[in-house]
């Protein structure tokens, strides 16, 4: 039990340190899709996005997670590949749901979690690649780390994303 303590621990203590923020371009290293039929999570890389954002994947989708701390927006970008070469690719979505975690500012002020509604600004014909939302809290700068929820082509899709700052 006592192993278990500090592993436990110790994966806490990387998250924090993992998690500092500096002035360079976020990089995702992993992403965890959860199967619209509840099976397991499959972990595989990414590259960073072709805006400079995190890679994830929703479903059988990737999707570029972004954030514009001067507009206080967010954005989730729907691609068709998992790296920066990636071009946008519509989905039949209505909406997205950003989940956040809490999270640190590079000087330790703590940011706290947030409920976004992401609403297409794209939409044509039922389809749309690009998401986006708002939030006041967006203006900290953090590594923001969450889930992205959406109904895509009728069935449920949720993915996991984590921004890591580069040293």
């Amino acid at each position: 039990m006592t192993s278990m303590r500090k592993l436990g621990f110790g994966l806490l203590a990387v998250t924090f340190i993992s998690t500092s923020c500096c002035d360079k371009a976020p990089v995702f290293t992993k992403t965890a899709a959860k199967s619209d039929k509840g099976g397991a999570s499959k972990e595989h890389d990414h590259g960073q996005g072709p805006n400079g954002g995190v890679i994830l994947d929703l479903g059988k989708y990737h999707a570029e997670f972004t954030v514009d701390h001067g507009k206080k927006e967010c954005t989730v970008l729907f691609i068709d590949g998992d790296d920066k070469d990636a071009k946008p690719m519509p989905v039949a979505a209505k909406e997205l749901t950003v989940t956040t975690k809490e999270a640190k500012t590079k000087d330790g002020k703590v940011v706290p979690p947030m409920t976004i509604k992401m609403m297409p600004t794209d939409a044509a014909d039922g389809k749309a690649s690009k998401f986006v939302g708002a939030d006041p809290t967006l203006a900290n700068v953090a590594d923001f780390a969450g889930t992205v929820i959406a109904e895509i082509d009728g069935k449920p899709s949720q993915g996991d994303f984590k921004e890591v700052q580069l040293p």
